[in-house]
């Protein structure tokens, strides 16, 4: 059996909701990234898996910090030393805004660390692993210069683009699966977005500055496993073969709060046919961070008061979490709020995100079946001093000089 271990998106680097660690002097989210990143290589080498494949963004961007850096050399240092094969396919975050320049792993490759592959061009790699030879399909993150001139995609209104370049992709892919030896394990990996992916908004990949590849495009026979990368939500979109995101390793922003993270492992039987290898897959989470919104509606008496006793009711939610608290109250309520009790109560919170308000309008006073807004400006006028009890006589001089102002002459 080959075990394989499939992760993607770790984005090291990322900052946001983060602290000065006063211990290391580096960023606490820095920390949150590489404990879930050691969460999947430690499993990997308790289990002496026999590949560990990245498929793509390594880094939150294309040109990472040196302790960045640093720290993941560590990591693949690691996996090299313990003999387990580790393939890093280039997503889209590590490549360089100019053409000449070098790629955020291309280090690894120039170095030539033992047991360790980079995929920065589609193509066909033979991976020896402890239980035999494995092929692996690459399709790292596709540039529009990689595949068109110039001329040719400037022209091209955006769909009509996408459509140019997925039937330039799909040549590059029938041409590499012609290749495959069908004796020999396949995987397929690229770094893209997958037309019927989900975001983690629940909504369908839509066309945008991305190229949107078709699932008929890497769902191919001539392959036992499909292993994704760029889309932050573990799913699973086939089943034969096996098309996956893992998702990332840890949550990004608000947008992930409810997404489960972690990594994929896969249990391949080498000595099956084509079509019949994948054993299992199984999502494992990595114990990522979790982020926390809490909504507070107020309704009558303190809502202070309701603030804190809610934030003790989720306490357990909020302790080392990421929280934001969103309270909803009027315009009187806000004026009670305490935003340093709020913030203290918050105290065991790894982050707080935001404390916001959000202020309802009361109903608006109707009139004889008419809303406020649709009264004249006279009218509007007349309904304030009846409700607000203004004497009859002050009220009769305001409305004679209300009349003045607004060119208005009726009695």
């Amino acid at each position: 059996m080959i075990r394989i271990l499939h992760l993607a998106d770790i984005h090291l680097g990322m900052e946001n909701y983060g602290r000065v660690d006063p211990a290391t002097g580096l960023s606490s989210r820095l920390g949150d990234f590489l404990h879930s990143l050691d969460t999947a290589l430690d499993y990997a080498m308790a289990q002496a898996f026999d590949l560990v494949l990245l498929a793509g963004d390594v880094y939150k961007n294309r040109d990472p910090s040196p302790t960045v850096q640093r720290e993941f050399a560590r990591r693949v240092r690691r996996l090299s030393e313990a003999g387990i094969p580790t393939f890093l396919l280039v997503g889209n975050h590590d490549l360089p805004n100019a053409w000449a320049r070098a790629h955020s792993v291309e280090i690894f490759d120039i170095l030539g660390v033992p047991n360790v592959w980079v995929a920065d061009e589609p193509g066909i790699t033979l991976v020896p692993t402890a239980q035999g030879p494995l092929q692996i399909v690459a399709l790292p993150w596709v540039t529009h210069h990689k595949l068109l001139t110039k001329d040719e995609f400037r022209a091209l209104p955006h769909r009509e683009l996408n459509n140019v370049l997925v039937d330039r992709i799909e040549s590059l892919v029938d041409g590499m699966a012609e290749k495959l030896d069908p004796a020999l394990p396949a995987l397929f990996t690229a770094h893209a977005a997958i037309d019927s992916a989900k975001t983690s908004s629940e909504h369908a990949m839509m066309l945008g500055d991305d190229v949107v590849l078709p699932l008929s495009l890497v769902r191919r026979p001539e392959f036992d496993y499909v292993a994704l990368g760029h889309i932050h939500k573990y799913q699973v979109l086939s089943e034969n073969p096996p098309v996956v995101y893992p998702g990332s390793l840890e949550r990004i922003d608000f947008g992930e709060e409810r997404d489960a993270k972690g990594f994929v492992t896969v249990l391949l039987d080498e000595t099956q046919p084509r079509g019949k290898r994948i054993v299992s897959h199984d999502f494992h989470e990595a114990g990522a961070r979790r982020f926390v919104t809490v909504e507070v509606h107020t309704e009558g008496g303190n809502p202070n008061d309701a603030v804190l006793q809610l934030l003790a009711a989720r306490s357990d939610d909020i302790r080392d979490a990421i929280v934001r608290v969103v309270i909803k109250t009027t315009a009187e309520g806000e004026s009670l709020l305490r935003d340093d009790e709020i913030r203290k109560a918050l105290g065991e919170a790894a982050f707080i995100a935001s404390v916001s308000r959000e202020i309802t309008t009361p109903q608006r006073t109707r009139l004889g079946g008419q809303a406020v807004a649709e009264l004249t400006p006279r009218d509007a006028l007349t309904l304030y001093l009846t409700t607000t009890n203004v004497p009859p006589d002050r009220a009769a001089t305001l409305l004679q000089y209300a009349g003045l102002l607004l060119g208005d002459n009726t009695p």
